[in-house]
């Protein structure tokens, strides 16, 4: 079995090995291969199933005439040759036109020969050929580069002060957009939005969500019926469940007030799916946050009990489609204040790298990702064990047999809103790391369609006019970057691990002209945190550091702050000097984070981490409605016009 397993995982795309940070060498063997196959759809259980599985793989690849996609150019014909025959060839565009292309006077065309594929629109068309599809992605070559420009990145869920306590929201976020908009900003980023779990207050990581295609509804305003809940440290436990009954009282007077007729016509536009979203919402107040836990009969959405409870139900799922629709009206006005603040971009949104296993998005169509792994990442830096993320991974035959449109649905959903579109760990195009969560078998890497995952993004880059950034951090394999480049993505430069050597910074005008560059980000230090060695404290706290390695590593941090300084010419935890250092880089555009412009220490998140740090918890020392006129934020503003950022 292990012969037929191993060639079956190496078609599949399996990696039978990788080099890790350090540069060891990671192997894994049968077991990982099985579990692997296994998520992806592979029928691997025995020797027979095997051998019959590898050869179902290898007939329908022999037999195809053509490739599973083709990669075009809008508007330009194009030709492919056949490898195999052909009798009826439909093309079947995206508006739902269709058209017989001609196969000559023969009844079928013979290996080899060329047919010609009529120009057409941007988008995602489907060709077959005697009923076998193949994708065609037509796409821009290259998405055009975004003119030069400054932004701030902040977290939404902390943008009221221990003071005023609550939980940042949607009418806090334009208050934001309005103050930096006006100080010059060219656009304002996040955590993510996503829609999450608002019955668990325990999960409320915004790179765990639910659901990507919908939106949180734990940040609508609800104006003076605001829970307040003060503190140093949000306390999710005691304001959500305030959160949601204020929620269910407005709910109570818009529709005592009649509703309305634009909600009414948005929930029929919306039509099936947020049906299904609204019924997995309404079924997690009953049943609890994760459908893995639900009756079998109502762990999918097209099961006969999940569907009689959506009939049964119609107030309940109305109540959670309004939800949706509030949050989308109010993130639009936070969009359209970013336009009228004069932000060229406006909004710079996240999206997660992945779903989770047991949330709305795989209740609602689980066919699309793969059962039984996580995402994860190999042993590094963060982990010496590896990490597994608890987020379900696309399947890359299934996403391909679905034309990719549950990818460029997720992307679309996101640039309604926003010019900018950072994709989370986008390493997982060129490969994924799964790891097995039905048995103990170590993770490794699943290749993943790069070439047809860059031309969706293409195309509904381009449909939307915005710029999409790429999170290309950490083990990044080989020819990535480069076709980032050739796609028109931005890749990220984190300033603190510029270094090509130990402390030796790299030089501002060396930077990728292709980038968004900034000093750190949300899963490390801040400015003044880095400058204290607060990360490399923490991990010696949790006691992933004893005595010598964390003398070793405040030694090594030392000398990455002195080299800094020498070459930005800064001095201590002010950030003007390292805000200069950054709008002199060559990148087109670079984020200021809050956190550095208001002297904060602590950072937002703790890779590794769930009990033992506050992440995602802390509030801002400075809230929305501060940041108007605020010293410091006129401070970096002049700084980055100084250095050519701000016209």
């Amino acid at each position: 079995m292990t012969g037929a397993l191993r060639e079956l995982a190496h078609l599949a795309g399996i990696f039978d090995d990788y080099w890790d940070q350090k540069g060891t060498r990671r192997a894994t063997g049968a077991e990982t291969d099985r579990a692997l196959l296994r998520a992806m759809g592979f029928a691997v259980d025995d020797d027979a199933q095997t051998e019959a599985s590898l050869a179902r793989f290898k007939a329908e690849r022999e037999s195809r005439a053509l490739p599973r996609w083709l990669i075009l150019e809008p508007d330009e014909t194009a030709r492919a040759e056949l490898a195999a025959d052909a009798e009826m060839i439909r093309l079947d565009r995206e508006d739902g036109s269709s058209i017989r292309l001609p196969t000559g006077p023969d009844p079928a065309l013979p290996p080899g020969s060329t047919i010609e594929i009529p120009p057409l629109p941007v988008g995602i068309h489907v060709l077959s050929v005697d009923g076998v599809e193949t994708t065609l992605l037509v796409a821009p070559a290259r998405l055009p580069l975004p003119d030069p420009g400054w932004g701030v990145t902040l977290p939404l869920y902390g943008l009221r002060t221990e003071a005023e306590g609550g939980l940042g929201d949607y009418a806090d976020l334009k208050l934001a957009v309005t103050a930096l908009g006006g100080a010059g900003a060219s656009f304002v980023g996040m955590n993510p939005v996503h829609a999450g779990f608002p019955t668990d207050s325990a999960a409320f990581s915004p790179y765990s969500p639910s659901h990507r295609r919908r939106l949180s509804t734990m940040h609508i305003a609800v104006g003076p019926d605001r829970p307040v809940n003060r503190g140093r440290l949000i306390d999710y436990a005691g304001i959500l469940p305030a959160h949601r009954a204020a929620l269910e009282r407005a709910f109570e007077a818009f529709e005592a007030a009649g509703g309305g007729a634009a909600f009414d016509a948005w929930v029929a536009t919306e039509g099936g799916s947020l049906e299904r979203f609204a019924t997995h919402q309404a079924l997690a107040d009953l049943h609890g946050p994760y459908w893995l836990t639900w009756e079998t009969g109502l762990q999918n959405a097209h099961k006969a009990d999940a569907i009689a409870f959506r009939e049964a139900n119609p107030a309940a799922i109305r109540f959670h489609c309004w939800l949706q629709w509030t949050a989308e009206q109010q993130l639009a006005e936070v969009s359209e204040a970013a336009n009228e603040a004069g932000m060229r971009f406006g909004l710079y949104l996240d999206l997660a790298v992945g779903t989770h296993p047991h949330g709305a998005e795989t209740w609602s169509d689980g066919s699309v990702f793969a059962k039984g792994v996580s995402l994860g990442a190999p042993p590094d830096a963060f982990s010496a064990e590896g990490q597994c993320w608890a987020l379900a991974p696309f399947n890359p035959y299934a996403l391909a047999a679905m034309h990719f449109r549950p990818l460029a649905e997720t992307l679309r959903r996101q640039m309604r809103f926003a010019k900018l579109l950072r994709i989370d760990h986008v390493l997982g195009f060129e490969r994924a790391f799964w790891v097995p969560t039905d048995s103990d078998a170590p993770g490794t890497y699943v290749v993943m369609p790069r070439e047809a995952m860059l031309a969706v993004v293409r195309i509904e880059a381009a449909r939307a006019g915005a710029t999409v950034i790429g999170e290309d951090l950490g083990n990044v394999p080989d020819g990535l970057q480069e076709a980032m480049a050739r796609s028109g993505l931005l890749g990220c430069r984190l300033v603190m691990f510029e270094q090509p050597h130990h402390a030796e910074f790299r030089q501002p005008e060396d930077y990728s002209e292709t980038a968004l560059a900034s000093f750190g980000s949300h899963d490390v230090p801040t400015w003044a945190g880095w400058r204290a060695g607060s990360d490399v404290t923490l991990r010696h706290e949790l006691g992933e550091l004893d005595a010598p390695a964390y003398a070793d590593a405040m030694s090594w941090r030392a000398d990455e702050v002195a080299a800094f300084d020498a070459l930005a010419g800064t001095d201590g935890p002010d950030p003007d000097g390292m805000h200069r250092f950054l709008g002199r880089v060559a990148s087109r555009l670079v984020a200021l984070q809050i956190e550095d412009i208001l002297g904060v220490e602590e950072q937002a998140n703790l890779p590794g981490t769930v009990d033992s740090y506050p992440n995602w918890r802390r509030r801002l020392p400075v809230g929305a409605a501060g940041l108007a006129g605020h010293p410091a934020v006129a401070r970096a503003a002049d700084i980055m016009k100084d250095t050519g950022r701000q016209e």
